[in-house]
């Protein structure tokens, strides 16, 4: 299997003399099968250059697969600058990710709209297949493809491809759940020590890959003004790639204030820290023009039953139930998601929070801890213990120390988010869990 890198920039491509090494165009990843299947990875400004180089080298007609973690700008903007879709005759299948509002041809229409673009969607010459991809196993041209939901500010998938004996992932954007990465009661670099669920089952999604290309756009000392934004640091990225037996790693989505030197530099701090957890893995930042071959024997062949499977949400309206004493706090949950066609509904105690579980059977329950008693530890143990409850439950509080949330996964959460947030995140992260539940 043949990988090479077209764009490894984030946010915005930043061509100059102080980008040359490692490149300025934004994200975008081609790798080609033995059998000649070409799958790409996002489409930033780095597509430009990959469909020139199809256009004088690819068989015809052209056929590729582009997978598009999501459509933030820096991730589509290169779609359309991208010459095989003009040609006819060519197929290109477009996969993106299922649960969104917005559909990817609708996406895609509006970056091309004549106020932006010259030339509309529909009139493109290649024939476009659309495909919304759920979280789980999925099949594309007979290679498996696993994929998993990131923590962003907007559903995003990362993405595990299987052939040829090898596992390559793509993983971007994606935001550490905990600033903590290990319990503190447990050996670090282990992935039974991670704190976080969240954070436990992203490792698991990588644990045995072969190469692994993930987001690190930022230092641990830039990351607090950062936070929410849906990215992570080199320093997480290694520890947590480390932990799950990667072999060969990528950091990528480049700051755009990131110059060579400074890269340079990154990637020497983050090899000592491989080097420190007694990990082989090889680690690099991702280079424009790489180019590299892998051979492997299938032992990262991942197992679908550990990284569950799901189905895309249907259209039903979801019953939410916000469990809070803070009024001020359930409005504000409210607003955010009260879009589709989701049904709101409200508990402003733990005992009312109980009554309303029973009588109106919500789909989610989006549960504070600090009450009076029955508090948000009790109504969680008794939705798990005593009546059985299946539904997601997103914590979402204060407390932000290690023996509340350790607490509360041992009871059963499904996910666990501090206040303050934003109505982005928090949207993201009840989508998700809504994406897991047993619908």
């Amino acid at each position: 299997m043949k990988l090479r890198f077209w764009g490894t920039r984030g946010s915005i491509a930043t061509p100059g003399p102080a980008t040359v090494r490692f490149g300025g165009n934004t994200s975008c990843v081609e790798l080609v099968t033995n059998a000649g299947q070409r799958f790409i990875f996002d489409c930033g400004t780095g597509a430009r250059l990959l469909g020139m180089h199809m256009m004088a080298h690819a068989p015809k007609p052209i056929e590729a697969t582009i997978l598009i973690s999501h459509t933030h700008w820096d991730h589509i903007q290169g779609f359309p600058f991208f010459a095989p879709v003009f040609v006819p005759g060519g197929h290109i299948t477009l996969c993106g990710p299922s649960g969104t509002y917005n559909s990817l041809p609708d996406t895609l229409s509006g970056q091309m709209e004549y106020t932006y673009f010259p030339v509309k969607l529909g009139d493109l010459g290649a024939r476009i297949e659309y495909k919304e991809l759920p979280e789980g196993e999925n099949e594309l041209g007979g290679v498996r493809i696993l994929t998993q939901r990131l923590n962003h500010p907007a559903v995003a998938l990362g993405f595990r491809v299987e052939a040829d004996g090898v596992s390559v992932m793509y993983v971007c954007d994606h935001e550490p759940y905990w600033e903590s990465l290990w319990r503190s009661d447990a050996p670090p670099g282990k992935l039974s020590s991670i704190l976080h669920a969240g954070d436990r089952r992203h490792a698991e999604f990588l644990q045995n890959a072969d190469v692994v290309i993930h987001d690190a756009q930022y230092t641990p000392s830039e990351y607090p003004a950062k936070k929410n934004w849906g990215h992570s640091t080199y320093s997480y990225v290694t520890q947590i790639a480390a932990a799950a037996n990667v072999k060969r790693l990528f950091l990528t989505h480049h700051d755009p204030t990131h110059d060579d030197e400074f890269l340079i530099g990154l990637e020497e701090q983050a090899r000592a820290i491989a080097h420190a957890a007694g990990s082989p893995m090889r680690v690099s930042c991702a280079w424009e023009g790489y180019e590299e071959t892998f051979e492997g024997d299938g032992s990262g062949r991942a197992r679908p039953d550990r990284l569950g499977t799901t189905v895309p949400l249907d259209d039903r309206p979801r019953r939410i139930l916000i469990v809070d004493d803070d009024e001020d706090l359930r409005i504000l949950a409210r607003k955010t998601l009260a879009g589709g066609s989701n049904v709101i509904l409200e508990a402003a105690s733990g005992k009312e929070a109980m009554q309303m579980i029973q009588s109106e059977k919500p789909d989610l329950v989006v549960l504070d801890l600090l009450m009076p008693a029955p508090d948000g530890f009790d109504v969680l143990r008794w939705m798990r213990k005593d009546v059985q409850s299946e539904a997601p439950v997103l914590v979402l509080t204060a407390q932000g120390d290690e023996d509340s949330i350790r607490t509360c996964f041992e009871l059963g959460a499904t996910d666990y988010l501090v206040k303050p947030f934003t109505a982005p995140q928090l949207d993201v992260r009840v989508r998700s869990s809504l994406a897991r539940a047993k619908l």
